[in-house]
């Protein structure tokens, strides 16, 4: 009887240690001073800039953001033109706290919706609503 109260406490214990791991694996994983942008700061940062997309192939796909609300992709350099139309100009504005794009065929034309982390003075994090991430930089 006394063995199972034992058991118990111990799982109990292990239970809440690990949920504390998880806590601090979670906070780790985002970086210290990463700011989430929204609204006007986020128009404002991404107006008439290029963000570079880091890729798996090894390159960078950039999107040119126009302050006019166009924005214009270009994987040419990468050699994307064998699966997709390599360039393509469509439209972007922002929704709340997201980046919102939508290209004429590109993700069949549907409207994605991105939230963006700046990690560093150029660089930053996204995270596209349909679950997708990764990392970018801007350049003016």
């Amino acid at each position: 009887m006394n063995s199972a109260r034992i058991s118990r406490t111990g799982t109990k214990h292990a239970v809440t240690v690990a949920a504390g791991a998880l806590a601090v694996i979670a906070a780790l994983s985002a970086p210290a001073g990463a700011e989430q942008l929204s609204g006007q700061t986020l128009k404002d940062t991404i107006a008439g800039k290029r963000v570079y997309l880091a890729t798996p192939f090894g390159g960078e796909f950039p999107l040119y953001y126009k302050t006019n609300g166009q924005v214009t992709g270009d994987g040419t350099a990468l050699g994307l033109g064998q699966y997709f139309a390599p360039r393509e100009t469509g439209r972007w504005f922002v929704q709340g706290d997201q980046l919102c794009q939508q290209f004429p065929t590109w993700y069949r034309g549907k409207v994605s919706c991105f939230t963006l982390r700046m990690t560093g003075e150029t660089s930053l994090r996204w995270r596209r609503d349909d679950g997708y991430s990764g990392r970018a930089r801007i350049d003016g």
